[in-house]
C-alpha cells in the first residue's frame, strides 16, 4: 500500500507524472485531493470530495486507485466521460505509474450489437425505412470485424438510428446461455473482461442496474469490488431513485409482441393463435395509451380523471399477456425464443398484478414512501412507482460491503455546506471535503445579474432574457452559449436572437439543439467565428469548450425543477408533512447545483476569460436568490452593462471580433 508522502512523489517535480504527461504541473488541491482518497481506501472508508474545475480531480482518484493494488470500480455519469476516461486517462496514469493493472471498459447491454437479433432484423427484411435497412446491413459488416461490439465503434450508423434496437438486445429479450450465439456474445465477453480486470469503468445506469438485479437474486454484471469511484456523482441522486423504483412500460409489451410473431412465424407456423394472441397483446398495450386521453408528460397517478377506463385498460393487458403465455407454453419446446416470449409475459402480467396490488394499498395509505405516476408519450406510455427516500436505500448497500467508496464532482456542496447532498443518498456519516477551482476567477471572469428585468414568470420574460443578453452576446462578438430551462424558451430565445442578428445585419451562425447531434453542434460552434449556440439542460454539463471560442454563457433563470413535477411534488409533500422546509432545504440547493454546473461551462482553464450572465432577477431580488448568489463561484461581481463592456474591451478575448 502506498503512503502520503509517495503520493506527493507522484505528483510532484520531477515525479512520474510530470515526466510522463505532458503538460501535467503539480496542483496543492490535487495532492490533498488524493491524500483524501487514499485514506477512505486505506480504511474502506466513504468520501464526498467535490473538486473545483481545474482542480485535476481525475488524475486526483486514479493515482491512489491503481497504487492500492485493488480491484477498483469507476462510475461515471455520462458515456462521453465513461470513453474519456478509458481510452485516455486510465492508460496515461497507468504508464505514468508503470502499475501492471488490467483495464475493462463495461457499458449497457444496448451498447452491444447483438449477434441473434442482428441475424433475425436481417432475416426478416422488414424495416422502416431504407436509411434503417441501410444500417443493419452496414452493422453486420461491423458484426464481423469488431472485437468488442461497441455500437459507438461503428462510425458509419448514427447512435440515434432506429436499426440499433433490432441490433442489440434487453435483459428481457436477451435468450442468455441458450442463445444459438452464445459464445461470441459480445456482452458476455465484455463482462468477462470486467470480472477478470483489477480496473473497470462502468456508468451510473449499469451500476445502479447491477445492485437492483443482485437485490433480486440475479447474477451480478459487475465484479465484486474493494473500492468504488463515482464521478459526476452529482447525478445519483435522480438515477438512484429510478432504479429503486419500478417501471412498467407499454412499449416493452409491444416488442413482446413483435418478437412473439416473429418466433411463431419461424418455429410455429401451424399455430396461428399464436399470431392472433400476439396481436392482441399488441393492440391491448396500446389502449393502455389511449386510456389516458390527452394525458401528456409526467403525470400523477392520483390525479388522473379517467382512472377508471385506465385501470381497465390495465387489466386487459394483463389477461391478454396471460393468454399469450398460455398459447407460448404449448409450443416452447420447439425453440428457445419460444419459451423466451413465454417468461417475458408472465413476467409482464406479474409485475402488473403487482402494480395493481400496490395500487390498492397505497390509496389506504395517508403518507406513501413512493410515487405513482405516469409519463405519456405520443403512442406510448410508462408507469413508474418512484420511491422518496433513497437514502435509506442507499445507505443500506453502503453499509453492507466492506468497501471504499469516494463520491466527487465539481457541484455537490452548497457554499461548502454537503448536509443536502449527504441527506439525499443518506451518507450522514461520510467525510467530505471540498478544494476550490485553482483558476483566478476574480480577474478571469465577471458575474453579471441585469437590473430591472421583469418577474420569469410573466409573459415577455424570454423577450426581455434577449434584449437584456444582446449587449453583452455584441459586445464579445458572440463565442456564447445561451442556455434555457425549457424547450418552449429556448425555441422563443432562438427565434428572437435570429431577428436581433436580422435586425443589426450580422450573420453570426446560431446553432439551436436539436438541429444536429450534440457533438456536431459543439464541433461547429468550436470552428465557427462568432458562433452562438441556444441550447437548454443537454448543455448545462459535460461540455468542454476552451479558450476564447466560448467567452459568454447566459442564463434565463433559475434552475429550479417544476414545482408540478410528481416525483418533486411528492418531495416536498413529504418534507413539510414531516416538519420540514422544502424550498429552502430542497428545491434551493439542487437548483444551486445546477446553476453551477451551467456556470461551469465558461472557465476551463488558466488562460479563459468570460463573462456568466444570469438574467433572473430573483438572484438579487429574494433572500433565497442571495444564498444562491454565495454559493456560486467567486467572480467578479456587476449589475452595469458597462462594466461587461469595459470587460471585453479591456482584455485579449472575443471582444475584438465584435463587428463581425
Amino acid at each position: 500500500m502506498s503512503t502520503p508522502i509517495a503520493i506527493e512523489r507522484y505528483f510532484g517535480p520531477g515525479g512520474e507524472l510530470e515526466r510522463s504527461v505532458p503538460g501535467f504541473r503539480q496542483r496543492p488541491q490535487q495532492v490533498e485531493f488524493a491524500r483524501a482518497v487514499l485514506q477512505a481506501i486505506e480504511q474502506r472508508g466513504v468520501l464526498i470530495a467535490e473538486a473545483g474545475t481545474g482542480t485535476g480531480k481525475t488524475f486526483a482518484y486514479l493515482v491512489p486507485a491503481l497504487l492500492a493494488g485493488q480491484k477498483v470500480i469507476v462510475s461515471t455519469g455520462t458515456r462521453t466521460l465513461q470513453d474519456q476516461l478509458f481510452h485516455r486517462d486510465l492508460p496515461k496514469v497507468r504508464a505514468a505509474l508503470g502499475v501492471p493493472v488490467d483495464l475493462a471498459l463495461l457499458k449497457g447491454r444496448a451498447n452491444y450489437v447483438c449477434i441473434h437479433h442482428l441475424g433475425i432484423a436481417a432475416e426478416e427484411g422488414q424495416f422502416g425505412s431504407r436509411d434503417e435497412a441501410a444500417h443493419i446491413h452496414r452493422i453486420k459488416r461491423f458484426a464481423k470485424s469488431t472485437m468488442t461490439g461497441d455500437k459507438s465503434e461503428c462510425l458509419d450508423v448514427p447512435e440515434t438510428s432506429g436499426a440499433w434496437v433490432r441490433a442489440t438486445s434487453t435483459r428481457e429479450n436477451c435468450l442468455g446461455s441458450g442463445c444459438g450465439d452464445y459464445k461470441e456474445c459480445f456482452v458476455m465477453k465484455a463482462r468477462k473482461r470486467a470480472s477478470e480486470a483489477d480496473v473497470v469503468v462502468v456508468n451510473h445506469h449499469l451500476f445502479f442496474a447491477d445492485v437492483v438485479l443482485r437485490d433480486e437474486g440475479m447474477a451480478d454484471l459487475l465484479p465484486n469490488a474493494d473500492t468504488v469511484v463515482f464521478d459526476e456523482a452529482h447525478h445519483l441522486p435522480d438515477l438512484a431513485r429510478l432504479f429503486f423504483g419500478e417501471a412498467l412500460a407499454t412499449a416493452q409489451a409491444v416488442e413482446l409482441a413483435r418478437d412473439a410473431k416473429i418466433a411463431a412465424a419461424a418455429h410455429a407456423k401451424e399455430s396461428p393463435a399464436l399470431q392472433d394472441a400476439a396481436t392482441a397483446v399488441d393492440r391491448a398495450a396500446k389502449d393502455v395509451r389511449i386510456s389516458l386521453g390527452k394525458v401528456a408528460g409526467r403525470t400523477p397517478l392520483a390525479s388522473l380523471r379517467n382512472r377508471a377506463d385506465f385501470d381497465k385498460s390495465l387489466d386487459a393487458l394483463g389477461e391478454k399477456l396471460s393468454e399469450l403465455a398460455v398459447g407460448l407454453k404449448a409450443q416452447e419446446e420447439r425453440a428457445e425464443e419460444l419459451k423466451n416470449a413465454r417468461i417475458r409475459a408472465e413476467t409482464f402480467r406479474g409485475r402488473i398484478l403487482e402494480w395493481r396490488e400496490a395500487d390498492g394499498r397505497e390509496r389506504e395509505e395517508s403518507a406513501p414512501d413512493a410515487v405513482r405516476w405516469i409519463e405519456a408519450y405520443a403512442n406510448s406510455a410508462v408507469l413508474y412507482i418512484t420511491p422518496l427516500d433513497v437514502g435509506a436505500i442507499f445507505r443500506a448497500q453502503v453499509e453492507g460491503s466492506k468497501r471504499a467508496w469516494i463520491f466527487t464532482s465539481a457541484t455537490l456542496s452548497v457554499g461548502g455546506d454537503f448536509s443536502h447532498y449527504q441527506a439525499e443518498m443518506g451518507l450522514g456519516q461520510a467525510e467530505s471535503a471540498s478544494w476550490p477551482s485553482p483558476f483566478d476567477y476574480e480577474a478571469q471572469a465577471l458575474l453579471y445579474s441585469p437590473e430591472n428585468m421583469p418577474d420569469p414568470n410573466s409573459e415577455g420574460y424570454t423577450d426581455a432574457v434577449i434584449e437584456a443578453a444582446w449587449p453583452v452576446v455584441r459586445a464579445s462578438g458572440g463565442h456564447a452559449f445561451l442556455l434555457f430551462t425549457s424547450l418552449r424558451a429556448m425555441e422563443r430565445g432562438c427565434d428572437r436572437l435570429k431577428a436581433k442578428l436580422e435586425q443589426e445585419g450580422l450573420e453570426w451562425p446560431v446553432l439551436l439543439q436539436g438541429s444536429a447531434a450534440k457533438n456536431e453542434l459543439l464541433e461547429r460552434f468550436r470552428i465557427s467565428p462568432n458562433a452562438i449556440l441556444v441550447g437548454s439542460q443537454s448543455f448545462w454539463e459535460g461540455v468542454d469548450v476552451k479558450g476564447e471560442q466560448l467567452s459568454v454563457v447566459v442564463i434565463d433563470r433559475l434552475p429550479f425543477n417544476p414545482p408540478d413535477d410528481p416525483v418533486l411534488a411528492a418531495c416536498i409533500d413529504r418534507i413539510n408533512r414531516s416538519g420540514g422546509n422544502a424550498f429552502m432545504d430542497y428545491q434551493v440547493p439542487r437548483a444551486v447545483i445546477s446553476l453551477k454546473q451551467g456556470a461551469g461551462r465558461l472557465i476551463r482553464d488558466e488562460s479563459d476569460r468570460g463573462v456568466l450572465m444570469i438574467c433572473d432577477p430573483r438572484l438579487t431580488g429574494k433572500p433565497y436568490g442571495r444564498r444562491i448568489w454565495r454559493a456560486l463561484p467567486p467572480f467578479k461581481r456587476t449589475r452595469a452593462i458597462a462594466d461587461v463592456e469595459a470587460f471585453f474591451s479591456s482584455g485579449s478575448g472575443a471582444a475584438g471580433t465584435a463587428a463581425g
